[in-house]
């Protein structure tokens, strides 16, 4: 599974929000068990047939929880097994407040469903973290760190009939941004184009910065064609973005895309090459535009480098 299409700050957001929340649930979960073990009188709203909704954990997760993570599979997977550990604890609460004998396979299946739930709430957690490790400190973009192994599990997915296209976007003349207004405001450049760019994706495409003024989009279920219709309106917004430096003329931007199949068979690595070399293409024509691989690019060999 894939932590959907959000920036740093979300993340880092959504990461502290859940392990607050899991703390709430740790300690409700002691709180049950020891009115189970004493026989105390339960808290009534653990009665309730809401209860997953009431208690502390059932607060944030329908109201607040799922901004940043309602896309995701493991977080919904959270949601229904926290829903049915409430609906077994209410039964075991209601058999020892009548003085019936807790069976053990009601307490069973309650235990089961902590766990799972446990163990859900652990795996989003964990990818979270690896999210934010692989984050490209400056853009807040995903780095290289585990993009083949991204890139690789969504081959899977097309060797099932699920089609995506990989596209390498380059800013052009971006040396020129460096040279004539200094670094800073390149590296301005670069946050507010990755910015403009990953809120205009969908939850699961995702952009990577592959080095310098490089990014590589992933567009998951979308075929060349509607990928170029995609980049051609990404590219027009980059040029409209405004940009200024104080005692200097405003400027813009444009870039350049290739974009390619994410072949079922050939390695990830191939793909990209066939990317890489649309986008070689792309600068050679003028820049500023999409071209889509084609099998007659295959035979271009190493030539001059691309401009910047």
């Amino acid at each position: 599974m894939a932590i959907p299409n959000i920036s740093d700050e979300f993340m880092r957001m959504a990461l502290r929000e859940l392990e607050q929340a899991a703390y709430h649930h740790e300690q409700w979960a002691e709180k049950l068990h020891g009115t189970l073990v004493c026989r105390a009188v339960p808290d009534e709203t653990d009665l309730r047939a809401d209860a997953h909704c009431q208690c502390r954990f059932g607060q944030w997760y329908y109201q607040t929880g799922s901004i940043a993570l309602k896309n995701h599979p493991g977080f919904l997977e959270i949601g229904i097994e926290h829903e049915r550990m409430h609906k077994c604890a209410a039964h075991l609460l209601r058999s020892s407040t009548d003085g019936r004998v807790v069976a053990r396979a009601d307490y069973e299946r309650f235990v089961g469903a902590l766990k799972r739930m446990n163990l859900e709430m652990s795996s989003v957690r964990d990818e979270l973290q690896r999210a934010l490790f692989n984050l490209d400190p400056l853009t807040g973009a995903p780095s290289r760190i585990g993009m083949l192994s991204a890139l690789r599990e969504q081959q899977e997915f097309v060797r099932r009939s699920h089609v995506c296209v990989v596209a390498m976007l380059d800013l052009d003349h971006f040396k020129s941004v460096n040279d004539n207004y200094g670094h800073m405001v390149g590296d301005t450049v670069l946050v507010e184009v990755t910015r403009w760019i990953m809120a205009r994706l969908r939850p699961y495409d995702k952009i990577y910065r592959y080095g310098g003024e490089e990014f590589l989009i992933s567009l998951p279920d979308t075929d060349a064609a509607t990928g170029s219709e995609i980049l051609n309106r990404f590219i027009e917004g980059i040029a409209a973005l405004p940009f200024a430096v104080e005692g200097k003329a405003g400027f813009s931007v444009t870039a350049s895309v290739g974009l390619a199949d994410l072949h079922p068979h050939l390695p990830v690595e191939r793909s990209i090459e066939r990317a890489d070399r649309a986008l070689y293409l792309a600068k050679a024509q003028g820049r500023n535009q999409v071209v889509a691989w084609d099998a007659v690019m295959d035979e271009m060999l190493a030539g001059p480098e691309k401009s910047a």
